[in-house]
């Protein structure tokens, strides 16, 4: 399979690459790690006229953690986030994640800001991100302005990215002490058939189920039963939010899937809790 013809842009600065954006328009493709746009490029299903290597601006490579945040710039690649010793310490979860991503030739090419930009429903980071609340900041024509991940993805190849636009960094909030934190996917030939994430803490719980759908799907209903420490409550309203929402042969399995997904994702997130001094355990379990 050959790339079909394309001239390549290399801009040094965030201007310099939203200048390209505006002149060029929806002939050009900007990319990072290139893992998936070059593949469809190759399968003929997109033919940009002009593609901009983003690797080179020193901005979109930052990667800064603090108590609370982590600022992961779009050109931070997964390898580096899975090899970063303060992320680690910060957000074992997130480490955990990134280290399960295809291989390590995706890994060191491929990254974080690509990864929700393309938008594929069978990846690994929308899931997560969505539970912690995460948000994207982006840069274009009218300025910047932040996005919670959750509305971001539209749904499967789509964003909410305005034209002239571009991912600059991700945001994530770190957990307290007094957060639990699990996330749990299936996989076949390198790509998540399920995921979820489940986040519970003072302010309450999230539960999140990835990959069944064109996007990541919130389960309120389980959120609620775990708030109440009822774990088998939260796993059946899990299942049953997938059957109501999937009409599809095999649904009756992807449900059930799911639920045993949250169920492994929050023990996961127990089993984290009490390996860390002064960390929050739930006080029942099912």
């Amino acid at each position: 399979m050959r790339l079909p013809p394309f001239t390549l842009h290399r801009p040094r600065e965030l201007g310099e690459l939203l200048e390209l954006l505006a002149r060029y328009g929806d002939d050009a493709a900007v990319y990072m790690g290139g893992t998936e746009l070059l593949l469809i490029m190759k399968l003929g299903f997109a033919e940009p006229g002009h593609l901009v290597d983003a690797k080179s601006i020193p901005e979109l490579g930052e990667l800064h953690v603090s108590a609370d945040r982590l600022a992961i710039g779009a050109g931070v690649t997964h390898r580096r986030i899975e090899r970063h010793h303060d992320v680690q310490r910060a957000l074992p979860v997130l480490v955990d994640l990134e280290r399960r991503i295809a291989n390590v030739r995706v890994r060191n090419a491929g990254t974080l800001g690509g990864n929700l930009c393309f938008a594929e429903p069978h990846s690994d980071p929308a899931t997560l991100l969505t539970a912690l609340d995460a948000e994207v900041e982006l840069a274009g024509p009218a300025g910047r302005r932040r996005l919670a991940v959750a509305d971001f993805i539209l749904g499967a190849l789509s964003t909410a990215l305005d034209p002239g636009e571009v991912l600059t960094h991700v945001h994530v909030p770190v957990p307290g002490p007094d957060t639990l934190v699990g996330y749990e996917r299936i996989v076949f030939t390198e790509r998540p058939a399920a995921t979820v994430a489940v986040v519970r803490g003072p302010a309450g719980a999230r539960v999140v189920v990835g990959a069944l759908g064109p996007r990541p799907m919130r389960v309120p209903h389980a959120e609620m039963r775990l708030v109440e420490d009822d774990i088998d409550a939260a796993v059946e309203a899990t299942s049953s939010a997938v059957a109501d929402t999937d009409t599809e042969p095999g649904a009756d399995y992807r449900a059930h899937l799911a639920g045993v997904l949250l169920r492994r994702a929050w023990s996961a997130a127990t089993a984290n809790a009490l390996s860390v001094p002064g960390a929050a355990a739930p006080t029942k379990q099912g």
